[in-house]
């Protein structure tokens, strides 16, 4: 059976997580690479649904935590890992370390509870590598269209920060921290000087 290579791309507002994975998969289509990118929340019809409801209703953080899953168990089922089977490489913008760091760290969650959630609903995938952007300013590149997530307090964006930071420290094997301080294009360059050195010579042996 094939198997492909799963990269995610996490970090804080506005720090250019979408900008550096339409860079990615770009980059891999133009060497001729089979991949894939999706959203989380979203990437099927029962994500996206959820995915509005995140961002743009009122709900308590457990309830917030337990849609999150159940958009992830979805995606993973239906997308990541048939497209990994297929020996794709498959792109995510926000994954697993998305929900402990904003709904562990920021809102409080048992983290515990989190990683138990989040081995059931992945069925035991993880990324082979994941970027990790984080701006010393608590919103990096948001200009406006803000969302329910993204106007919350400062003190929540600082927890989430502090918690990405204990996430790295905690796996410096799979996660590579990019500060984000230079301008989108700077940012996305940084990440694929690493992905040359570290990803492309694993995928040439495949």
């Amino acid at each position: 059976m094939k198997t492909g290579y799963l990269l995610s791309i996490e970090g804080t507002e506005g720090c250019g997580k979408s900008t550096v994975a339409e860079g990615l998969k770009k980059y891999f289509e133009e060497r001729e690479f089979s991949v894939s990118l999706y959203r989380e929340p979203g990437g099927t019809e029962a994500g996206e649904r959820i995915r509005n409801i995140l961002l743009h209703f009122d709900v308590t953080p457990l309830s917030e935590a337990l849609l999150y899953f159940a958009a992830r168990g979805e995606l993973i089922d239906k997308r990541v890992i048939p497209d990994l089977q297929q020996g794709k490489i498959v792109i995510l913008d926000r994954f697993i370390d998305s929900t402990l760091a904003y709904q562990g760290y920021g809102r409080g969650l048992n983290l515990d509870w989190i990683k138990k959630m989040n081995d059931e609903v992945t069925q035991g995938v993880k990324p082979n590598l994941t970027f990790l952007l984080l701006s010393s300013s608590l919103l990096g590149f948001l200009k406006e269209g803000r969302d329910r997530i993204e106007k919350e307090e400062g003190s929540f964006h600082r927890k989430v920060r502090e918690g990405y930071l204990e996430i790295a420290r905690s796996e410096p094997e799979r996660i590579r921290v990019v500060e984000v301080e230079w301008g989108k294009d700077i940012v996305l360059r940084k990440v694929l000087d690493i992905l040359e050195k570290e990803v492309l010579p694993c995928l040439s042996r495949k």
